[in-house]
């Protein structure tokens, strides 16, 4: 059986999705794959100071996969918008304490989306356009 080819919008919405699971899964191995090597990375963690660099990135991921007590997080309602060889999701992160908003920037790095900025911060109001607005069919197989 011959594979469908993925849209670029597809391709993003995996990459996003591949986040979320080496989060969930506390796989440290993959969540170092899935940022870029090349472009420079940020990070900024709900209550902490901004990270900047791949090592100081990756360090904080590494430790907060590490901790058995790091939260499960589930992504959903991700909107992705591209530009070339960027591209943005915005998403909701839900854990047991709460929901947090995300914003998650990945750059096209040897043909692969690879991410270059996380945050995520509190949710504190939830708007009603966001309750009206028609949910993506998930479209990956």
């Amino acid at each position: 059986m011959e594979s469908i080819p993925l849209s670029q919008s597809d391709a993003v919405w995996s990459a996003n999705h591949e986040f979320y699971r080496a989060f969930t899964g506390r796989d440290a191995t993959a969540m170092d794959a899935i940022w870029a090597r090349e472009a420079p990375v940020t990070c900024v963690h709900p209550g902490w100071t901004p990270l900047a660099g791949r090592a100081a990135v990756l360090k904080s991921w590494h430790d907060i996969l590490a901790n058995p007590e790091s939260p499960r997080v589930m992504c959903h309602d991700d909107r992705a918008v591209l530009h070339g060889d960027i591209a943005l999701v915005l998403c909701e992160e839900e854990l047991e304490t709460g929901h947090l908003i995300a914003t998650n920037i990945f750059i096209r790095e040897a043909n692969e989306w690879r991410m270059i900025h996380h945050q995520a911060s509190p949710l504190v109001v939830r708007s009603a356009e966001r309750d009206a607005r028609p949910r993506r069919q998930d479209r990956r197989r």
